[in-house]
């Protein structure tokens, strides 16, 4: 297992941070692997919340289901992501801040298979990605959403 944590500051409120990043259909805005989200269980977010993501890179599609684990209205997050090549379980925190939002991540990466032996990688690539996708949230949020 690996675990890839991170935070960051978003000069925006916490509710607005929160159901932001809550409703990853916003995510393809901010993440540009991301292809396509659809919620596939009825009714508002919540815990048990599904949704069906299709990520991209390159030439390569990766489907894979989204649980929403934990929902902690505006202050925490939790999800289960499960793919053929990996299961990622973890959450987001949100912590109000003089400035705005201190959002932070951890998430505990378990990749299957032969795939195991590449861990340490995964975890680099992971971080890298992750810290990438929320600069673009960031960035997403302070320019484009009202104070």
């Amino acid at each position: 297992m690996t675990t890839i944590t991170g935070s960051i500051l978003i000069r925006r409120p916490i509710e607005q941070v929160f159901d932001f990043v809550a409703d990853e259909r916003n995510e393809p805005v901010y993440n540009p692997q991301m292809h396509s989200v659809e919620k596939t269980t009825p009714g508002p977010i919540r815990v048990g919340t599904v949704w069906h993501v299709v990520m991209e890179s390159g030439k390569r599609s990766t489907p894979f289901e989204l649980e929403v684990t934990e929902y902690v209205r505006p202050r925490r997050l939790g999800s289960m992501t499960r793919m053929t090549s990996a299961d990622i379980d973890g959450a987001l925190t949100f912590v109000p801040d003089a400035s705005g939002t201190l959002m932070s991540w951890s998430w505990d990466l378990r990749p299957k298979g032969m795939l195991r032996l590449a861990a340490p990688f995964f975890a680099l690539i992971g971080r890298r990605q992750e810290q990438r996708n929320w600069s673009s949230l960031k960035a997403h949020l302070e320019t484009h959403q009202a104070p």
